[in-house]
């Protein structure tokens, strides 16, 4: 009659993930993006670190899937003019520079990886603190 989980904390953790996209604002979500991203680089490097190619792997495939599938579709083109473009374009070279990370097991493109999300990230954050001062910004991430 009743199941017992075989992981209490992960359905634990994925209830309360599930609540905070539900709740989220569209500039919140990019965010959390921007997070699971650079949570996905780090384990690749340590599983790198580790020996362990199959789970960095996993971790690469991860972190191109939510760069591709979220943050990269979330540009609007049509509204985000040159800025939009320049971004998917940086978006398609972080893809491509994990791909390489993966096939040549390379620590340092991961560095890389993890410096231009960080970086991406922080601007995406400011704008965040400062709708004002980016009204076009706002109105698109609405």
């Amino acid at each position: 009659m009743f199941q017992t989980l075989s992981n209490p904390r992960a359905a634990y953790e994925k209830v309360g993930l599930d609540m905070r996209v539900e709740t989220a604002d569209p500039h919140k979500l990019i965010l959390m993006l921007f997070d699971g991203a650079l949570l996905a680089v780090t384990s690749a490097s340590a599983h790198l670190a580790n020996g362990d190619k199959m789970a960095m792997s996993q971790s690469i495939l991860k972190a191109s899937s939510i760069i591709a599938q979220g943050l990269r579709d979330s540009v609007d083109l049509t509204e985000g003019g040159e800025i939009a473009q320049r971004l998917v374009a940086l978006y398609d070279y972080i893809g491509v520079r994990l791909q390489f990370a993966n096939i040549k097991c390379d620590a340092s493109i991961l560095e890389e990886v993890t410096r231009l999300l960080k970086e991406l990230r922080g601007a995406w954050d400011e704008i965040g603190s400062n709708p004002a001062a980016h009204p076009k910004t706002k109105d698109m991430a609405a």
